[in-house]
């Protein structure tokens, strides 16, 4: 894998691969019904990987485009990370927005209080914002549930 991490951006076709390249960490942009033209200028402006099921559009975005030709998604999952030779680390998982792509950062317990549900408040120590849109997450069993599903795809070291 290069030395840089890379960065895709996730036609309409492929939604749900995007929140799961998120929460392996990878920057994914994931403009909802916008026309090709526009993916492929962010792909080339922004230097993405281009992400696709139309053939004729990873044809036109060339080396920087990547054709998925699986049906479900963790074959999805498989093939990017196998065809682009990802390396995902635990280190990155859930560091992303599964929303809106911004950086997740910690949060101080109090600072969250009335912006999560009280029980959660009162039985979780530890939580992260999102400062793009404002969104709250926490080590709950749906993350739990999360990195069990992504601990395949990790780089075995």
């Amino acid at each position: 894998m290069a030395t840089q991490t890379p960065k895709f951006v996730v036609d309409t076709m492929l939604g749900k691969l995007a929140r799961w390249l998120r929460a392996l960490g990878y920057d994914t942009l994931y403009p909802r019904a916008v026309e090709d033209d526009r993916l492929l200028h962010l792909a080339r402006a922004e230097a993405r990987v281009l992400l696709t099921r139309d053939a004729r559009l990873a044809r036109e975005a060339g080396p920087s485009g990547l054709l998925v030709t699986a049906e479900r998604l963790e074959g999805q999952i498989g093939e990017v990370v196998e065809r682009l030779d990802l390396a995902p680390s635990a280190d990155g998982l859930l560091s992303r927005c599964l929303e809106c792509n911004g950086l997740l950062e910690r949060e101080l317990k109090e600072a969250v209080r009335g912006l999560v549900p009280e029980y959660i408040f009162s039985t979780q120590e530890h939580f992260v914002g999102c400062r793009g849109c404002g969104r709250i997450y926490w080590q709950g069993s749906h993350a739990d549930r999360m990195l069990s599903r992504l601990a395949p795809y990790l780089r075995r070291r």
